[in-house]
């Protein structure tokens, strides 16, 4: 009778993981060009029929994060969001998957015959459109996905500090207030003029001058981490957290204090050059570079520095210099996110890069993973996405967000993704076994 009792009960189960298995196999055999197809496809479904069904379904207008803003505040339209992202996301990607897998497999076959650059700027543009065609619907998602991926280049360059080379640094916020503030003053006195000049040049000068205006940010915040490094790498321990601790409070008050940028008021009329394909440039940029930073030579010195500084000094690893280095390297990433911050929001407020700056920062790295730019990438999407989402909460978001960080911590005490590398060639390459054979007659690609 129990053995009975037993089997009864773990048919069931068997069925279930069965039924999982297969689901997530059917969604495995697609190569990133399929998700892409499946996205875009979506994407410009919402922006076809978007209004129009969302009025016919008893919504107001389309849902902006997949309607859980609209449940929380009204959860009697639970039942009609969840019909709007059924037939306008999960079917049509479904949909892309099961019909256009075999030919996103074969020109993600074909693309591998040529340099790698090729198929990457395939899957950018792709992405670039997915992207422009979602936040099409509202100005709302335009923002949001502007400073989300601004939080992806921060949380980056910070995974470089506190993942690969296993200190522990406070000082972002100060970094990313530099780059604000030297980027708005680079472009408000071109372009705006005022108290800080009369000149004004033409405003189609704009774009092509603003990255001036971001490395130039970028260089002011590694000049500030030069004078965090200098004395915290002359010794070991928790001296680099203390520093750049005192760093950070130094630059919020510095600029308070300044009442030719706005003192404690802030300093606005940053022109609109930050714009979506901008931004999204700049963070395919960071992406790359870092990753190969961390790929590289010197990417390799730091994790043997993190694993044991005596050794690798032993082993002939300038540790000071690759410290350095790379602590001067992630600031003046900090430096641009903190220009292209500033001229999404137009508007810069020393209180800003305060402590719950830099709490976010932290949040957003250890969620995701250390020393792996993949965790970077999705810690700042799913805080940013999640902060947005809960809005609607208001002081209950705050408690539910250090919750769930909370149980992460818990159960994956070095994030969601951690210790990975970004493979590209994983990325771009197709997913199938069909596609074996085509693949490994590919020739080396220059």
């Amino acid at each position: 009778m129990n053995n009975t009792n037993e089997n009864s009960i773990s048919k069931p189960r068997k069925g279930i993981r069965s039924y999982w298995s297969s689901i997530r196999q059917f969604f495995a055999q697609a190569p990133t060009l399929g998700w892409l197809f499946g996205t875009l496809l979506a994407a410009a479904l919402e922006n076809l029929i978007g209004f129009s069904l969302a009025r016919g379904i008893g919504l107001d207008k389309p849902p902006v994060l997949f309607g859980v803003d609209i449940v929380l505040k009204t959860p009697h339209l639970l039942p009609a969001t969840l019909l709007y992202d059924l037939i306008i996301y999960l079917i049509p990607i479904v949909l892309a998957i099961r019909f256009l897998t075999p030919i996103a497999n074969r020109l993600a076959a074909w693309m591998l015959h040529y340099p790698m650059w090729v198929s990457a700027l395939v899957h950018m543009v792709l992405l670039y459109l997915t992207l422009d065609l979602w936040t099409g619907v509202n100005d709302y998602r335009v923002l949001v996905a502007k400073l989300m991926m601004i939080s992806i280049m921060i949380t980056l360059s910070l995974n470089v500090i506190n993942g690969y080379m296993g200190e522990f640094s406070c000082s972002h916020p100060g970094f990313i207030a530099l780059g604000a503030y030297v980027a708005s003053i680079f472009t408000v006195g071109l372009f705006v003029g005022g108290d800080l000049g009369s000149i004004q040049l033409p405003a189609f000068l704009g774009p092509i001058l603003f990255p001036i205006g971001l490395i130039l940010g970028g260089v002011a915040a590694a000049l500030g981490a030069l004078l965090v490094a200098i004395p915290s790498f002359r010794t070991r321990g928790d001296y680099l957290a203390i520093i750049s601790l005192a760093f950070m409070f130094i630059v919020k008050s510095f600029f308070e204090n300044i009442e030719a940028l706005g003192g404690a008021r802030g300093f606005g009329n940053q022109p609109d050059l930050a714009t979506l394909p901008v931004v999204f440039l700049w963070t395919m940029l960071c992406i790359w570079v870092i990753n190969n930073f961390v790929q590289s030579t010197m990417g390799k010195a730091l994790n043997a520095i993190r694993d044991n500084e005596l050794a690798a000094d032993a082993m002939t690893v300038d540790t000071r210099k690759t410290k350095m280095i790379t602590f001067l390297f992630s600031a003046f990433w900090a430096g641009v996110a903190g220009g292209l911050f500033a001229h999404v929001i137009r508007y810069v407020n020393p209180s800003t890069f305060g402590t719950q700056k830099l709490a976010e920062v932290l949040a957003m790295v250890y969620f995701g993973g250390l020393n792996s730019v993949t965790g970077s990438i999705v810690g700042a999407i799913g805080y940013n996405l999640l902060s947005e989402m809960l809005r609607p909460l208001e002081l209950f978001k705050w408690i539910i967000i250090p919750l769930l960080l909370i149980l992460v911590m818990i159960f994956r005490p070095t994030g969601l993704i951690a210790f990975r590398e970004f493979n590209l060639l994983k990325i771009l390459q197709p997913k199938t076994d069909t596609m074996k054979g085509e693949v490994e007659n590919v020739p080396p690609a220059s």
